[in-house]
């Protein structure tokens, strides 16, 4: 009885250790693609300063700015856009 005990805890802490596993990497993959996005957004932000410079549109690089660019995307610059202008 004892090796059919064993054989259950041990069955017990593999099904527990996945599981917790499962659950602790759906937000992991939240945040990496959160960072993902910001970067991608920083890189839109400073495409768009550059070449705003020639027309005057000049766009904060914060971590804010970024992630609105790289969760709207183009939308998300045109937002800031035009709230740079505005204010």
């Amino acid at each position: 009885m004892e090796t059919l005990s064993a054989i259950l805890m041990l069955a017990a802490a593999v099904i527990g250790v996945v599981l917790l596993i499962k659950v602790l990497s759906a937000p992991i993959r939240w945040i990496f693609k959160l960072l993902l996005n910001a970067g991608l957004g920083f890189v839109a932000l400073w495409i768009v300063n550059f070449f705003g410079d020639f027309v005057g549109l000049s766009i904060d690089m914060s971590f804010l700015n970024c992630l609105i660019v790289g969760f709207f995307g183009v939308p998300g610059v045109i937002l800031l856009s035009i709230l740079s202008f505005l204010f």
